[in-house]
C-alpha cells in the first residue's frame, strides 16, 4: 500500500497495535499506540517505505511496515543493541541498505490463519537480493518462533540472563548462513 492508503486506515492500525502490544510479553501502556501512529505518520516518508494491510471490509486485521535501513546505521531506538551485537562490519554489510521490517501485528481473532506469514512476505518478497532483516525482543518467544518457522535466521543472541533483542535475517539473506548460532 502507498503511504496515503496506510494512513487512511490509521485508526484500525492503532487498534491492532494496541491489542498486539498491550498483551504479554510487551504489555505496553495503551498510550503507546498513540505514540506509534504518530511515528507511523513520519515513517511513511522513509526511503523504501512499504506496507501491507489485511482487511475484512474496512476492518484492519493486521499490518506490516518496512523500509530501507540507511547506509549510516541509526543510533536511536534499539539500533545500538543490534550494532553492538553484530559489530560494525556485519552491521554495515548485512543491514545497511537492506529491507528492514519495522512492525508486524495481527489482531487476536486472525492469529493462527497464516495472515502474519502473508503480511511478512508482502513487505519482503519483492527484495530480489534477499536483503531483509528485523528486530524483536528476545522475551517475545512466540514471535521469535514464528520468524524461525518462516525461515528467518536469528543473527544476534541474548545477553546473559536472556535479556535484550534479537535481529533476524530473512530466509534469502545472503549472510544467513554466516550468522553465529546460539550456544
Amino acid at each position: 500500500m502507498s503511504a496515503p492508503e496506510v494512513l487512511g486506515y490509521i485508526g484500525g492500525v492503532r487498534e491492532v497495535y494496541a491489542e498486539a502490544y498491550g498483551a504479554p510479553p510487551w504489555e505496553e501502556d495503551p498510550g503507546r499506540s498513540d505514540v506509534y501512529v504518530r511515528r507511523l505518520a513520519d515513517d511513511v516518508k522513509r526511503p523504501g517505505f512499504t506496507a501491507a494491510l489485511a482487511l475484512d471490509g474496512d476492518v484492519v486485521l493486521g499490518y506490516a511496515t518496512a523500509w530501507t535501513t540507511p547506509e549510516s546505521f541509526p543510533t536511536d531506538r534499539c539500533y545500538p543493541h543490534v550494532s553492538a551485537a553484530l559489530g560494525e562490519r556485519h552491521t554495515s554489510a548485512w543491514l545497511c541498505g537492506a529491507r528492514e521490517v519495522d512492525e508486524l501485528a495481527v489482531a487476536a481473532r486472525a492469529r493462527g490463519t497464516g495472515l502474519g506469514a502473508r503480511l511478512l512476505a508482502a513487505v519482503t518478497e519483492e527484495r530480489a537480493d534477499g536483503l531483509c532483516w528485523l528486530l524483536t525482543s528476545i522475551r517475545a518467544k512466540a514471535a521469535c518462533a514464528f520468524y524461525e518457522r518462516q525461515g528467518w535466521t536469528q543473527a544476534t543472541h541474548p545477553a546473559p540472563g536472556g535479556a535484550g533483542y534479537a535481529a533476524f535475517l530473512g530466509p534469502r539473506h545472503p549472510a544467513r548462513t554466516a550468522a553465529p548460532r546460539p550456544l
